[in-house]
């Protein structure tokens, strides 16, 4: 039996050292990484591909590029080098997730799980039109949803913030996501903060209802989607802030 050609997004890549592993819904591509590593990658892409699809009920297919090393991942993202994935394990790009090395390597089972999901998440359903609170909070939303983690052990420094009296006033800005900053705990927080906006809204109207507003709102814009839902922007607020004190008070 003939082997089946690569997706166009990969081919020519490497010159050389390029290995491939297949699942039954993904194909993961290394350039110089180990046979073990990509049949493991598969696995968990297959995995994730699962997850993502049960959330946005259609067919999902992974695709995962492993690049030598961070520099490598950055020039396939278009970003200039390493800098840009400053404390990313990965990141999506065109349809593709790439993986970034050493970061990746160095998150638990469940934590790889989580990125995978998470970034193809963004791969499957878009962000163009969104602010980040909805697109970094949705696909934290499936990336955790199977996870079997309390939600103060996924969110430990939004959790730490609440518990010392500091509850979270808003939801997080564009300015909050921007990575290399002087504070990699807001930065963290701000995504928990994100997550927990959007599992709020899940948990009080439905996942389907999540994933309506999401849809809706690439398509028309996050007030016109809130309120599509039964929502405007300060009742959420009022809501999200509510349940982030429920769950991690």
């Amino acid at each position: 039996m003939a082997v089946p050609a690569l997706p166009a997004a990969v081919q020519n890549l490497w010159s050389g050292q390029t290995g491939v592993a297949r699942g039954r819904a993904s194909v993961v591509v290394g350039h110089g990484t180990a046979p073990d590593l990509l049949d493991d990658l598969a696995r968990r892409a297959d995995l994730a591909a699962g997850r993502v699809a049960a959330v946005l009920r259609q067919p999902v297919r992974a695709l995962v590029i492993v690049p030598q090393d961070a520099a490598e991942a950055g020039r396939l993202a278009g970003l200039a080098g390493a800098a840009g994935l400053d404390g990313l394990a990965a990141v999506a790009d065109r349809g593709r997730v790439i993986v970034v090395p050493g970061t990746f390597a160095r998150l638990t089972p469940t934590g790889r799980d989580v990125v995978l999901a998470h970034e193809l998440t963004h791969a499957a359903a878009g962000t163009g039109g969104l602010p980040p609170w909805l697109y970094e909070g949705f696909a934290d939303y499936v990336g955790y949803r199977d996870a079997g983690l309390a939600a103060p052990v996924a969110a430990a420094e939004l959790a730490a913030e609440v518990r010392a009296g500091r509850p979270p006033r808003g939801l997080p800005g564009p300015h909050d996501f921007a990575p290399g900053g002087g504070d990699p705990a807001r930065l963290a927080r701000a995504y928990q903060e994100a997550w927990l906006a959007c599992r709020f809204i899940a948990s009080s109207y439905g996942e389907e209802t999540l994933v309506r507003l999401y849809r809706e709102a690439r398509a028309h814009g996050v007030d016109r989607a809130l309120a599509s839902a039964g929502l405007t922007a300060g009742s959420l607020a009022a809501g999200w802030r509510g349940y982030v004190l429920d769950e991690l008070g």
